[in-house]
């Protein structure tokens, strides 16, 4: 069974990678192009509002700005533990998870961000499905997606460490309140009383509902209460797609035979067709390497760089990929109190940008 998402979701890679595939007809969103290439996701037949923009009006102001604050959070009555510190927070959250779907066009910095915050979200959906992992090791991996999910966003560092999980619910730690039951509130609250809010909401109660089911949805998806998401499928790259859409396969895969796994790094990189999101899946595919067994064992470094040892372009450019694509072999290392000069078979391959961005 799939997530209510993923027909959303492989339409959101269409468009972000280029692919040219037949829009899908995904009631009750659809994307709109922008002319920088950008694109937001609009509800159905509505020109002038997004799903990311519908609430933009409603920003609480800046407690921490002016005067003491002398007002009450809007929710207030339904939760009387918040205040208005706490309602900012809670809407930078809101605004962080309703703009997962968005595209935007990046420099290389933002670029890397918008990467992980999307692989994290990815990630996010897969864990709890997976049997080859501990309890406890997917706590951990949760957690450090989590984190880079908002971190890359990025938000200040209030909001950063607002939430932690309870059991699968994400909750605001300061007061308790789960997440899900704050941001179906809020949309409840502001589509029974539309009437007193009219110039800042421009869509219906029925279309905040609906907005409301998606953020929802998101939120699932980030909790591992929902089916997990699936890369959507392309011509060539069906090995690499299999292990990325089925993390236990590639564990198994690694414990019984490791050179299978870089054999099928061996063959994307053998095969001369190029495409942006052909590209995307082979940088996955090395991140999961990173994310699920360098995480737990930095020294299995050592056996991708001597199954390459007769390849050394292709070693270089796995190795420098897997570094300078995303930020988090950093994280890993620092965590581990790793020190990378102590690997030097695996800074020979380290070419001018790696060198400059990890030495």
């Amino acid at each position: 069974m799939k997530t209510k998402l993923q027909p959303l979701y492989n339409e959101y890679h269409n468009i972000k990678w280029k692919r040219g595939l037949t829009p899908v007809h995904s009631e009750p969103f659809e994307y709109g192009l922008y002319e920088d290439d950008s694109a937001g996701l609009f509800l159905s037949g509505h020109s002038k509002e997004t799903f990311t923009n519908w609430m933009s009006e409603l920003r609480p102001e800046d407690p921490y700005y002016g005067s003491k604050p002398i007002g009450k959070p809007v929710l207030a009555d339904v939760f009387n533990q918040l205040d208005v510190y706490d309602e900012q927070v809670l809407y930078y959250l809101l605004f962080t998870l309703n703009t997962t779907m968005s595209i935007h066009t990046h420099n290389s910095y933002s670029a890397m961000n918008d990467f992980m915050k999307n692989y994290s979200f990815f990630q996010l959906a897969q864990l709890n499905g997976l049997s080859s992992l501990k309890d406890e090791q997917k706590r951990e991996l949760r957690d450090f997606f989590f984190f880079f999910y908002l971190y890359t966003h990025p938000v200040n560092e209030e909001t950063l460490y607002a939430c932690s999980f309870s059991g699968q619910d994400l909750i605001h730690t300061k007061t308790n309140i789960k997440l899900e039951h704050y941001f179906s509130a809020f949309h409840d609250y502001y589509s029974e009383r539309l009437d007193s809010y009219r110039e800042q909401i421009l869509i219906t109660p029925h279309e905040i509902q609906t907005c409301k089911n998606l953020t929802l949805e998101l939120l699932r998806i980030i909790e591992g209460k929902s089916t997990k998401l699936s890369m959507p499928s392309e011509e060539g790259v069906e090995a690499v797609l299999g292990l990325i859409n089925d993390v236990d396969q590639m564990l198994q895969m690694y414990a019984e035979n490791k050179t299978l796994l870089f054999d099928i790094m061996r063959n994307f990189l053998a095969e001369p067709r190029i495409s942006p999101y052909r590209d995307h899946c082979f940088t996955l595919l090395l991140q999961n390497y990173v994310s699920y067994i360098l995480y737990f064992n930095f020294d299995e470094i050592h056996a991708l760089v001597d199954d390459f040892r007769d390849t050394p372009e292709w070693c270089g450019i796995v190795i420098n990929k897997m570094f300078t694509d995303a930020i988090f072999i950093q994280k890993i290392m620092k965590q581990s109190t790793i020190n990378i000069t102590d690997y030097p078979n695996v800074i020979e391959f380290f070419d001018e940008e790696t060198r400059r961005f990890c030495l």
